[in-house]
């Protein structure tokens, strides 16, 4: 299927849940940020929020530094 990510065209596995999408992605879940669709989507809505054709998801990585 098809979503956008951070203003990109992505084809995506079907039958994924956002915590899902964001491993097969490689990206550690305690260091990002999740919008779809315009909301913020609080993490513990990660493990049961489906990703459905045309989703728009803007994804913020955290970076720590010193």
């Amino acid at each position: 299927m098809t979503v956008t990510i951070n203003g990109e065209p992505r084809e995506i596995p079907g039958s994924l849940t956002v915590a899902a999408l964001l491993d097969h992605l490689g990206l550690a879940a305690g260091r990002v940020a999740v919008e779809r669709n315009r909301e913020i989507l609080p993490r513990d809505r990660w493990p049961t929020t489906e990703v459905t054709p045309g989703d728009v998801y803007e994804i913020v990585h955290f970076v720590g530094g010193g």
